[in-house]
């Protein structure tokens, strides 16, 4: 595994100056959005993926705005990568303060006379045991230093479920939620808080995924990706005696499913 440094000639002062933040799946969308957030406010982001081009692309524009940021090629659903990842990052950086635990997919085929087992066993993958698999890296480090927050990026699908989701997508981010608030009740008394975001449809890559396609009206409608960063800094500028272990946002303009989204007949 290759780590390379983002750059950056003079390091921006902000809120989260010289906190350390992990950010999975931070080569578009929310974790894009996140991670040029963080960087701008001062922090040193890890840029974590599977696709080395786009995390490079991230880190030149933190490099650009005078942050810095390194690029870590990784699979999060591949628990040996995983480890030697985070020793090499604590090993270069001493620790992390904040992780963001964003990656996730879907497919397209995702309702239940459709999806396939191969479908359903790489979301539950790369959703929730890879979300797993960066909790339990993260814990020994954060748990040494008696302060941390894990920010979890679920969705509505964790409240409710919806053919537009799917079924595998659904039963991850139940987990995903599940998990956080298991965290929030157990890992306070080492100095660590969790928080689930579960937003509702947002104006990502993913939605390309979706048999029916927006449009760039409908799209400009959603939540954005700089919102859910909005929202990070929010979490995370709380105290450290308040914790937030779950927020739900939505767009103001909340649609409708239509019968070609949900599955469920007119």
């Amino acid at each position: 595994m290759e780590i390379a440094p983002g750059g950056g000639e003079e390091k921006p002062m902000g809120v989260f100056d010289g906190e350390r933040v992990w950010v999975t799946n931070a080569g578009t969308g929310i974790g894009k959005a996140a991670a040029l957030m963080f960087a701008g406010e001062g922090a040193y982001v890890a840029l974590i993926g599977r696709r080395r081009p786009m995390l490079d692309q991230v880190a030149g524009e933190i490099s650009n705005r005078g942050g810095s940021a390194t690029v870590v090629p990784l699979d999060v659903a591949q628990r040996p990568a995983v480890q030697a990842a985070t020793r090499r990052l604590l090993d270069a950086h001493g620790g992390v303060d904040i992780l963001v635990n964003n990656a996730g997919t879907n497919v397209v085929n995702r309702r239940l006379d459709e999806i396939t087992p191969e479908d359903w066993d790489a979301v539950l993958a790369a959703n929730l045991t890879g979300a797993f698999n960066m909790v339990m890296a993260v814990l020994p480090p954060i748990r040494a230093q008696n302060s941390g927050l894990i920010i979890n990026v679920a969705s509505t699908a964790a409240k409710r479920v919806s053919g537009a989701a799917g079924i595998a997508y659904s039963a991850s981010k139940f987990g995903m939620l599940g998990m956080s608030l298991s965290l929030t009740q157990e890992a306070w008394k080492f100095g660590i808080r969790a928080c689930c975001l579960c937003p509702d449809d947002v104006n990502t890559p993913i939605m390309q995924r979706r048999k029916v396609k927006y449009s760039q009206d409908v799209l400009d409608q959603f939540i954005q990706p700089e919102d859910l960063a909005a929202t990070m800094r929010l979490v995370a500028l709380l105290p450290a005696r308040t914790s937030v272990p779950e927020m739900i946002i939505t767009p103001t303009n909340i649609r409708a499913y239509t019968p070609a989204e949900s599955g469920v007949p007119s």
